[in-house]
């Protein structure tokens, strides 16, 4: 054999036993993305839609909030809102006395509302009652 067969044969041989030895070696490299930490979900809670219209005796409650109230008298410590004095209301079709921590409606008819917050972009009431 002359020479550069020699060289050659050397060099294919070479390469044979190079290339599975360092596929082999190359088993135990593991390549991992870094932990990325992602924001908590955000939580959506539904809000139900209000009451159209509450016509009510009484209402006692921590925060009574409509567009338009229109009751003959209301105790609060805070009113929100527009206030008109009226002659008066008459409820019709009253659903009773209502207790509740919150009472939201477009519109409440009532002829009394005791609360901590009163609040409604119109408020027509006969007589007011600041806690």
């Amino acid at each position: 054999m002359n020479r550069t067969k020699r060289l050659l044969t050397g060099a294919v041989a070479a390469v044979a036993f190079t290339v599975p030895v360092a596929i082999v070696a190359a088993n135990h490299v593991r390549i991992e993305a870094p932990v990325v930490s992602s924001p908590p979900a955000a939580v959506v809670v539904p809000v139900p839609a209000p009451t159209q219209t509450v016509q009510a005796d009484q209402i006692k409650a921590g925060v009574v909030r409509a567009n338009t109230i229109d009751a003959n008298k209301i105790a609060a410590d805070e009113v929100r809102g527009a206030v008109h004095q009226t002659r008066g209301v008459k409820v019709r079709d009253s659903q009773g006395k209502i207790k509740a921590p919150e009472v939201v409606a477009s519109v409440i008819y009532a002829d009394e509302i005791s609360a901590d917050t009163v609040e409604a972009d119109t408020i027509y009431v006969r007589e007011l009652d600041r806690h």
